[in-house]
C-alpha cells in the first residue's frame, strides 16, 4: 500500500500546491503531475465529474506521483466513503459549520475504532482484496481529511472545530466566506482578509494545517507568508482559458 506523500509533506511543515480539476480527460491531471504540482483536487462539488471518471483521474494522478484529493458534494458519509474507496489520497468536505459537522466527517472517513466508514476490501483502496484484510489501521493512518470552513457560522465556531481529532487540513473558502459576509466574490475585501487571517492563527495554534484557494501566484504567496500550507491554486478550466487568452492577445495585439 502506497504511503500518502501529501500527508507526509504536510506533517513535515511543507507548503503544497495543487489545482482544482473539473476536466474528465486523464491527460489533464497527468500534465499537472509533470508540471510539478503536489496534488490535485478532483472537484465533485462544483464540477460535472462522476465517480467512474474520478477513479480514472486518481489512477492517472498516481502514475505521475500526484496526490489526488476528492472534493465531495456535501458532508455525507456515503459520498466520503466512495471518495476514499476509489483510491484517493484524501477527501475534502465543504460547508463545515459546527464541531458536530467536523466530527461527522471523521466518522465517515475513518474505519473503526476512529469512525464507522463502511468496510469492503473489494475496492481500489483495498487493492481489490490483494492488500489482505488487516489494512484498516493503515488506511486510517494514510487517508487525508480536509474540511472547508467557509462561512461566518463556521468561523464563529472555529475554536471548537479545530479541537476535533483526525482532521488534517482546515480549508478556508474565500468565495463562500465573502458571500456569507454579504460581499460575494470580493475575496480581497479587508473584511474577508481579516477574518481569514484570524482563522489562520486559530487553526495553526491548534496544530493543524491551513488551506485556502488562490487564483494567481501573487495571492498564493501572500497566504503562504501568512502561514497557509495547502494551496488550491486555480482551476483547470480557468487556467486553460487564461493560457488561451494570452495566446490570442499575443498574436492579435
Amino acid at each position: 500500500m502506497r504511503e500518502n506523500q501529501l500527508k507526509r509533506k504536510l506533517q513535515q511543515g511543507e507548503v503544497v500546491i495543487g489545482p482544482f480539476m473539473n476536466c474528465a480527460y486523464p491527460a489533464f491531471i497527468e500534465i499537472c503531475g509533470h508540471a510539478g504540482f503536489d496534488f490535485a483536487i478532483i472537484d465533485m462539488e462544483h464540477g460535472p465529474l462522476h465517480t467512474l471518471v474520478a477513479e480514472d483521474l486518481c489512477r492517472a494522478a498516481d502514475c505521475v506521483g500526484l496526490s489526488p484529493v476528492i472534493r465531495v458534494r456535501k458532508n455525507d458519509a456515503p459520498q466520503i466513503q466512495r471518495a476514499l474507496d476509489i483510491g484517493s489520497a484524501g477527501v475534502q468536505v465543504p460547508q463545515i459549520e459546527t464541531k458536530a459537522d467536523a466530527e461527522a466527517v471523521v466518522t465517515g472517513a475513518k474505519y473503526s475504532p476512529l469512525g464507522s466508514r463502511g468496510l469492503s476490501f473489494n475496492t481500489r483502496a483495498g487493492m481489490y482484496t490483494a492488500a489482505g484484510t488487516q489494512i484498516t489501521d493503515k488506511l486510517n493512518q494514510e487517508s487525508l481529511v480536509v474540511i472547508h470552513v467557509e462561512g461566518k457560522r463556521g468561523v464563529e465556531n472555529l475554536q471548537e472545530i479545530v479541537s476535533v481529532p483526525h482532521i488534517d487540513v482546515i480549508f478556508l473558502g474565500p468565495y463562500d466566506l465573502s458571500q456569507s459576509l454579504g460581499i460575494p466574490g470580493q475575496v480581497r475585501d479587508p473584511r474577508v482578509v481579516e477574518l481569514m487571517e484570524k482563522s489562520v492563527t486559530t487553526i495553526r495554534n491548534a496544530g493543524k494545517a491551513v488551506g485556502t484557494f488562490a487564483d494567481n501566484p501573487e495571492v498564493a504567496k501572500q497566504w503562504i507568508n501568512a502561514g497557509v500550507q495547502y494551496i488550491g491554486l486555480g482551476v483547470d478550466v480557468a487556467i486553460f482559458l487564461k493560457a488561451c487568452q494570452a495566446l490570442v492577445e499575443a498574436v492579435k495585439n
